[in-house]
């Protein structure tokens, strides 16, 4: 016979345990909220402010008058102005700008004769992105009186480099990498010292001569090797079954590759040093792992978020491989134009070696 005064016995223990465990209860607290505050105010695909560069080579007020017209529209936001358009176009390159608009020479002459102004050149690889500007083709340009044009001409042209066909797969699958690297490389890393802990192995390392650090570099390294073979699988079938296009050097891409593994493998040992059991490392890694995913660019562009939310973004690994990885995959750059990425990731991964084999000291105080 079902005894309820057992079951509340039980169910009174289990509600006391789960009070007393501070990080699964936080967990419960803060993975609701977490997820809140990112769909509701992070996640935004109406995007505003994409950093583009302008090329004016008429140097008229004509010129100026169409920038800031295109300015007020708030779609984007002009952070770098060039003199020649090869200039832009290595912006677009090392990830500086998503876009440049190049107005020519003879801009006025083009108004009087209701030709075509000017062109956009985009990184087409973000199909949000270049969708955004694509809307700015047929613009009004309502600050020229006698500017009144043929519905048939259009105001600017758009050119799309590396995803002209504008195909999301192209997009999906270099970013889809540092998705399942995140997942996979953390998660196992971040159970390493709990395991040990469980199985009753800590007090046999505790015994042994092996340093701190030697010990948090022997347990990433295997790591590592998982970490590639997932890169083959990933960028080899997207490569032969989607079309998508690997222009970057291959030795960039695993250069690059093994920045990002040995990063999120390290801030899996700094979980692993915090938490108390497997059950507390999974949950923290799922803690960090959906902000890796929503604010990293993957799924909605970087210049959508609000300016906190870029804040927390660029702390996180995967938000930096994502432009490096798409940028070497994709626009053909290497490690050096992406520098800024490339340092980070590898800052990253000493600190969080430094920091793990620190808290592994004082677990064993």
């Amino acid at each position: 016979m079902i005894s309820f005064y057992r079951m509340n016995a039980v169910m009174v223990k289990e509600i006391r345990q789960l009070s007393r465990d501070r990080i699964t209860f936080g967990m419960v607290v803060m993975l609701p909220l977490i997820q809140l505050l990112l769909f509701g105010f992070a996640i935004n695909t109406d995007i505003r402010q994409i950093p583009i560069a302008v090329v004016d080579q008429s140097q008229s007020t004509a010129g100026r008058v169409i920038t800031e017209s295109v300015k007020v529209t708030q779609v984007v936001n002009v952070v770098k102005r060039f003199a020649t358009a090869e200039e832009a176009e290595q912006a677009i390159k090392e990830g500086v700008v998503k876009a440049a608009l190049i107005l020519p020479s003879d801009l006025t002459q083009r108004m009087v004769q209701n030709r075509v102004l000017g062109q956009w050149v985009v990184d087409g690889s973000d199909t949000m992105i270049s969708s955004a500007i694509l809307a700015l083709q047929s613009m009004p340009l309502t600050d020229f009186d006698f500017d009144i044009r043929p519905p048939t001409v259009k105001t600017f042209e758009v050119v799309l480099f590396y995803n002209p066909s504008r195909r999301s797969a192209v997009n999906i699958v270099p970013g889809l990498l540092g998705v399942i690297l995140t997942m996979t490389m953390i998660l196992f890393t971040s159970t390493a010292i709990v395991r040990e802990r469980e199985r009753g192995n800590l007090e046999l390392l505790i015994t042994t001569p092996i340093h701190s650090i030697e010990l948090m570099v022997a347990k990433i390294v295997p790591y590592i090797f998982v970490g590639l073979v997932q890169v083959f699988i990933i960028l080899g079938l997207g490569h032969f079954i989607f079309d998508v296009p690997i222009n970057g050097s291959v030795a960039q891409i695993l250069l690059g590759t093994l920045l990002f593994i040995s990063a999120s493998l390290s801030l899996g040992l700094m979980i692993s040093t915090v938490a108390q059991t497997q059950l507390q490392a999974m949950q923290m890694t799922v803690f960090v792992l959906l902000p890796s995913i929503l604010l990293s660019g993957f799924m909605f562009p970087y210049e959508g978020m609000p300016e906190v939310a870029q804040w927390i973004s660029e702390v996180l690994p995967a938000t930096h491989f994502m432009r490096l990885i798409r940028g070497v995959v994709l626009r053909e750059a290497d490690l050096f134009d992406l520098w800024r990425d490339t340092l980070w990731l590898a800052g990253f991964t000493v600190v969080g070696l430094f920091i793990a084999s620190t808290r592994f000291k004082k677990t064993l105080d």
